[in-house]
């Protein structure tokens, strides 16, 4: 048996090394008491060292080892709670402050795509740009004439691929960042106006005059969904999309696979083992609570370093997926190792596809993964706790879950579960693990 639980599956004796108890007698010096936190909403602990909690539930707070994870107690029991799940206790005449936080955190999120940094990572992913360039230019014929909505259209390129190469009779680019004041001077710089009309307010408050032929956006995220924008693309969906009407992209698949991560894992684990000659093992502890309790953003997996044949294990119908869904999104694998290795975790990638207006006409893709050129997403990598050595023929089979966050709309966690079966015969028949990663902006 093999059981991994996120933050760390640690012995009593790896516990102390990782030190929250050192942590919170020394807070307590330095504070004279823990702080207490009230949950704003209920959390369910995936193992040992996880507490569960109810709304209402009154924590104490011994360390914060992370700003994701909190060392804390209740009625006498200690383990880690997710931090974005509680708040100070306030006084009475501060729980009106408290209640008008944001929970989509717009400030922030719109904030950071006001300014040039991601749309100049987004324009410079060609593979990503022309994609959608190739999806407008292969449906052109089609698209004469009709209204377009372009959700979340930031620096307008799609609406001006539309605007230039397809005629439709006007496109409407929502962008509810301040970009759009500039996405409006980029419409008239490209002689585009009578076209494009720039309406700048998030999908949830606009107004149209009409309802549209097509809705087409750039919603995906790391690992397909974070940050949610999909919530705004679907809300889009139905309450403009005419009958019959066609959405871009179609559908969506998430991908994994197990493979090995050498490199990162001599970088951020095997490096404490013998630094310069000394012994920092007591370090790793901790270098695994800092550096594998996340997921790994744009990562590259080497196609040689991918342990098995991926599989897709969440598919997405752009047309059917409802708000409710996004809640908590499960989906099942089965991989049989190709090649003996060391698995130390899993990767994820997504494809989207944009069905054809035209008749016999193909569908586009774009596709994130490892054999398709890089994305500004790249990829995402899991990372064990521990690496797992498996043989050519095992199967690794289980389910990952990704549950969206109850305050912070666009945060989610991702769980995974694995059983290894072994098809040899000296080592164990099975080694099951589970583990949770917290994705934050």
């Amino acid at each position: 048996m093999f059981n991994l639980i996120f933050p760390g599956n640690q012995t009593a004796d790896e516990s102390k090394r990782l030190s929250p108890d050192t942590q919170a007698e020394e807070e307590e010096e330095d504070d004279g008491s823990p702080e207490e936190y009230v949950a704003r909403s209920g959390f369910t602990g995936s193992g040992s060292d996880q507490i569960s909690f109810s709304s209402g539930d009154r924590l104490l707070v011994h360390a914060k080892p992370s700003s994701q994870w909190w060392w804390a107690e209740l009625r006498g029991v200690i383990g880690y709670v997710p931090a974005g799940y509680l708040r100070k206790d306030a006084a009475e005449g501060e729980e009106e402050e408290e209640e008008e936080e944001d929970p989509w955190q717009d400030d922030e999120y719109f904030g950071s795509y006001g300014t040039l940094r991601l749309h100049l990572e987004m324009l410079s992913d060609k593979s990503r740009t022309e994609a959608y360039r190739q999806v407008i230019l292969s449906n052109c014929a089609s698209l004469r004439n009709k209204v377009v909505m372009d959700l979340g259209c930031g620096t307008g390129i799609i609406s001006l691929f539309c605007a230039q190469l397809a005629q439709p009779s006007v496109v409407y680019a929502v962008e509810a960042s301040s970009m759009a004041e500039y996405t409006r001077q980029l419409v008239k710089q490209n002689g585009c106006e009578e076209v494009v009309t720039v309406l700048q307010g998030r999908a949830e408050e606009i107004e149209l005059p009409e309802q549209v032929d097509v809705l087409v956006s750039e919603w995906m995220g790391n690992c397909l969904l974070f940050e949610f924008m999909v919530e705004s693309v679907l809300l889009a969906r139905d309450r403009w999309l005419k009958e019959g009407g066609v959405i871009w992209p179609s559908s969506a698949a998430l991908t994994l696979v197990p493979c090995q991560a050498d490199s990162y894992y001599a970088e951020k684990m095997a490096f404490w083992e013998r630094p310069y000659g000394l012994d920092f093992t007591p370090l790793q502890p901790l270098a695994q609570q800092e550096f594998f309790t996340k997921p790994k953003f744009s990562h590259l997996i080497e196609p040689n370093d991918c342990l098995t044949a991926p599989c897709d294990v969440l598919n997405l119908d752009m047309y059917t997926l409802q708000v409710q869904d996004l809640e908590e999104i499960k989906g099942q694998f089965h991989f049989c190792v190709e090649k003996s290795g060391v698995l130390h975790g899993f990767t994820a990638w997504f494809t989207v596809h944009f069905e054809s207006l035209e008749t016999g006409g193909a569908a586009v893709e774009l596709n994130t993964g490892p054999n398709s050129e890089p994305t500004h997403w790249k990829q995402t990598l899991f990372m064990l706790d521990r690496p797992v050595s498996v043989y050519a023929g095992d199967s690794i089979s289980g389910t990952i879950v990704l549950r969206r966050n109850p305050i912070w709309r666009r945060h989610m966690t991702v769980t995974l579960h694995w059983n290894i079966n072994s098809c040899t015969e000296d080592t164990d028949n099975c080694q099951v693990g589970t583990k949770s990663f917290p994705m934050w902006r």
